[in-house]
């Protein structure tokens, strides 16, 4: 490295952020990347550890040490070719990833971590901002046509990985816009679609052709904008080469207790892309609001947050999160490294504002018995003990409080069963399509059960992160050039 004592002499440097008031008010970005100087400093920090955990706790497996040594001798222009050979949109995870390397750092082991994120996002925001993202067209065609099912950072990395080596990609969309839950589940005001839309300028530019609202297999849940194309999937398996399906797992978790069909009892994802549909300028959305509402989210994770953030700007009267498990312990610094840790992590919605409780289990959604019959106006909840991995009532301590609107984000069960069904692929037993990720004697990565139909992401893998969204879409595009042309020049 080339400040072998920078961890010694710096500590970690966190990303400036717009006062709490003031962002509640609009649905910008609030995080600011750091300044050359501010980046150069964090990494120095990065130590010449020998062996970089960072890279193995990656799932892109982003060659960190190197990035961070050439921010630190502020060659930014190798840096962003150094991040995007594993990683196509770093933007993405530059803001939403919630980096489980900086977990696996060594310097971890005692100190701080070294602000990977935040290095990331300094060099893809630089690198746009100097115009060194540019198409990457094929050279040569290779005349095979590839469907790519679902638009989310899955399907985007595997459609631009395949556009790049020559083959025909068209990615089919349900909803209006391209990015699937990036651009109808993130709040702006963690990352704006304009990011997005860049991307798949640059991607239409290499060759990728999108189609919007068109909807693959039987109806889905959220289905585009009422006005979605049906494409049967035997005209896909006719048309193209191969098949992609690289949707999100879209079945909630529900919570059916009496009082669950009661006005204002919705799945958080009924709620948050209203709002990313209003503040990208569309009309006629659906008038469901936190404003003025006592709000209860019921989950504690990324969600429920982000359903904490959209309503404190909605002007919420007051926002609970309840969570069924219990409270996080703080481990100790070094008790897992370098895995991920279980720990309370608190993100920037809940500074914002919100009643955070946790082993709580909601027993029953009450009604309004008034003028307002048929809306949920309570909930009765009841604490939990939780002894050797099992949950128990305690006595005497259930209670009642007002709730105008449930949000419920307890996480998300399978893919819309609806879509593997119309192709017929086999599925593990969690409900998911069932792939491998390495070739073996008897299966292609990636390849379903159906010939020709290959899949990643979520719907393979399951509710997981962005970035091993992209990372499969990255290996599933090798394994679908391999298929086509017998051998592959991408990487895995």
């Amino acid at each position: 490295m080339g400040k072998v004592t920078g961890f010694l002499e710096y500590q970690r440097l966190h990303e400036a952020s717009e006062n709490k008031d003031a962002r509640k008010q609009h649905y910008h970005e609030f995080v600011m990347r750091l300044d050359d100087s501010a980046a150069k400093i964090q990494g120095a920090r990065c130590m010449d550890c020998g062996i970089p955990f960072c890279m193995n706790g990656c799932p892109v497996n982003n060659i960190i040490p190197d990035f961070n040594d050439l921010v630190f001798r502020q060659n930014w222009k190798d840096a962003i070719e150094t991040l995007h050979s594993t990683n196509n949109f770093p933007e993405f995870t530059g803001r939403i990833c919630p980096a489980p390397c900086e977990e696996a750092c060594t310097l971890r082991i005692n100190n701080d971590p070294v602000g990977i994120k935040s290095i990331e996002h300094a060099i893809i925001d630089k690198a746009w901002e100097e115009g060194w993202v540019l198409p990457q067209p094929a050279v040569q065609k290779t005349g095979k046509r590839v469907a790519v099912v679902g638009s989310g950072p899955a399907g985007l990395a595997c459609a631009q990985q395949l556009a790049r080596v020559g083959h025909t990609v068209v990615v089919f969309e349900k909803n209006d816009r391209a990015g699937g839950l990036l651009r109808y589940g993130i709040p702006d005001f963690k990352m704006e679609k304009g990011l997005i839309d860049r991307r798949l300028e640059q991607m239409r530019a290499e060759g990728v052709e999108f189609r919007t609202s068109h909807i693959v297999g039987k109806a889905l849940l959220g289905a585009g904008n009422g006005k979605a194309t049906a494409v049967d999937p035997a005209t896909l398996l006719g048309e193209f080469d191969a098949v992609v399906l690289s949707g999100g797992a879209e079945s909630p978790r529900d919570l059916p207790i009496p009082g669950r069909d009661l006005n204002g009892v919705h799945f958080a994802m009924d709620f948050l892309p209203l709002q990313n549909r209003r503040v990208a300028g569309d009309s006629s959305i659906p008038d469901l609001w936190a404003t003025g509402k006592h709000v209860v989210v019921i989950g504690g994770g990324d969600t429920g947050s982000d359903c904490v953030g959209t309503s404190n700007r909605h002007g919420a009267q007051s926002i609970a999160q309840f969570e069924v498990m219990p409270l996080p312990p703080d481990p100790e610094r070094n008790s897992v490294w370098p895995y991920w840790p279980t720990r309370l992590r608190t993100s920037s919605s809940h500074e914002e504002g919100a009643e955070r409780d946790w082993s709580i289990l909601t027993k029953e959604f009450i009604g309004d018995e008034g003028p307002n019959r048929g809306k949920v106006k309570a909930l009765k909840a009841v604490r939990l003990e939780w002894k050797d991995g099992k949950m128990n009532e305690i006595a005497g301590s259930e209670f009642t409080m007002p709730a105008d609107l449930v949000l419920l984000a307890m996480g998300f069960v399978s893919p819309v069963q609806t879509v593997l069904e119309s192709f017929g692929v086999a599925k593990d037993p969690r409900g998911n399509v069932s792939a491998v990720v390495d070739d073996s004697a008897t299966a292609r990565a990636y390849a379903t059960s159906v010939p020709k139909v290959f899949t990643a992401g979520d719907m393979r893998r399951g509710q997981s992160l962005v970035v091993w969204a992209i990372r499969e879409g990255r290996q599933c595009a090798r394994s679908v050039d391999e298929f086509l042309m017998g051998q592959s020049t991408l990487p895995r």
